[in-house]
């Protein structure tokens, strides 16, 4: 390719990092929020929260970037640019599957945990902040970890409004060069890197957190731990 084309390319990269950051955040504050709304000890918030959550999960995201950039606009009047309409509708969307994520991994806490903290006469706030998440949140970072490569997959369905992240600009070129093997071949490579970068960080975040409450990460064996004892058969030992 020329490098006009690899610049095109490289745009396209800069716009799907942008998306993934701020889409990522925005699921990330409502993952936490329709989370904890869904342990809530009113039956209303529960009811509202499972609402939200059945209902985004329950809906495509390719429909919802469509609603969202088409529908929207000639219903309340204004416009949303691609990037910040692929951010609602993404957020939004994997922040109901994040949701239930937190809401599990509360719901694993042990139940002398929760206990300790109402003998302590902590408030329900002080109880989540200072007892039930710094335990939950590093069990989250590995399905969180998931979600997010499932993002960055996501963020793929916005170039159905023109939007020049990396899918896009790898179809101009591939119209450009008519050669699809090459091209697509690039963009598998480019999304496998992000992604592999997205793990790593997520992993060093896991054991950071972890070590933060005494969990120490998991070590390999030493192999020479699984050989079997030596046993002793007529005075020989084998």
């Amino acid at each position: 390719m020329t490098s006009g084309l690899w610049e095109l390319v490289l745009k396209g990269v800069w716009v799907t990092i942008q998306l993934l950051v701020l889409s990522g955040l925005l699921a990330t504050a409502v993952s936490f929020g329709i989370g904890i709304a869904r342990t809530h000890r009113l039956w209303v918030v529960r009811f509202l929260a499972g609402l939200y959550t059945e209902v985004f999960r329950g809906t495509s995201a390719l429909v919802m970037i469509f609603w969202v950039f088409f529908v929207l606009p000639p219903a309340f009047g204004w416009q949303l640019v691609p990037l910040w309409a692929g951010t609602l509708a993404l957020g939004l969307t994997y922040g109901a599957y994040g949701a239930e994520i937190v809401r599990g991994a509360l719901a694993a806490v042990n139940p002398a945990q929760r206990e300790a903290g109402i003998a302590l006469s902590f408030t329900p706030w002080q109880r989540m902040r200072l007892v039930l998440l710094p335990q939950a949140v590093p069990e989250m970072i590995p399905p969180f970890s998931n979600l997010l490569v499932e993002l960055l997959k996501g963020t793929a369905l916005v170039s159905i409004m023109g939007m020049g992240d990396l899918a896009f600009s790898g179809n101009l070129v591939r119209l450009a060069l008519q050669e699809s093997a090459e091209i697509y071949t690039y963009l598998l490579l480019i999304y496998f890197v992000i992604a592999f970068l997205l793990t790593r960080v997520m992993r060093g975040l896991e054991t950071k957190l972890k070590a933060g409450v005494g969990k120490a990460p998991e070590r390999k064996r030493d192999v020479r731990s699984k050989r079997p004892e030596a046993t002793a058969v007529g005075g020989a030992v084998r």
